[in-house]
């Protein structure tokens, strides 16, 4: 950990459908092109951000230790996140080999952080992602291409908030499958 990021809590963030939707096929309008290399051949990935991003990495670097943990590949997700943090916001990038196969899923195991789980937090569309961890997760609905998407700057206040408590869980805990709030006193 870095030292400017003693005491601050982690927010782990999901490449795929939950900040980016990349496909192999032609987008009209990608964001940006990556080529990522496949069996000695390079194919080009189409890559749409998801509407608020930027600013949404931007402040949730001003507040949290932000890694980003994706069950793909890093031959294509790094060259990915190279092009989308523009912030350099990311510490740490986890990939595929770091996930736990559970039952054939692809599971994020937050222990291998090396942090206090009372103040990690997972964003992930994908809830088999953070089976081991459902008092961690602030979940987000999948995402391809809806340019009126607000989910990520919906977040930001949310996320601003949770930044503060002691531990994340208690409040995560108790807002699963609920509308993300904190408890009114």
């Amino acid at each position: 950990m870095d030292s400017e990021d003693e005491g601050r809590k982690c927010l782990v963030l999901d490449l795929d459908e939950t900040l980016v939707h990349s496909s192999f096929k032609i987008i009209p309008n990608p964001d940006f092109v990556v080529p990522v290399e496949i069996e000695n051949q390079y194919h080009n990935v189409y890559v749409l951000k998801r509407p608020g991003v930027d600013e949404f990495m931007r402040k949730m670097g001003e507040q949290y230790e932000v890694v980003v943990f994706t069950a793909s590949l890093s031959k294509y997700a790094d060259p990915v996140l190279d092009m989308l943090d523009i912030h350099k916001v990311v510490k740490h990038r986890l990939f595929r080999e770091a996930c736990c196969n559970y039952k054939g899923t692809y599971v994020k195991d937050l222990s291998q952080l090396g942090r206090d789980l009372s103040g990690a937090i997972i964003l992930d569309n994908s809830p088999a992602s953070y089976l081991f961890h459902n008092a961690n997760a602030v979940p987000i609905s999948t995402w391809f291409n809806d340019p009126h998407d607000t989910e990520l700057s919906d977040l930001v206040d949310f996320l601003q908030d949770l930044s503060k408590v002691d531990d994340v869980t208690s409040i995560l805990n108790t807002n699963l499958n609920n509308e993300l709030s904190f408890p009114t006193r």
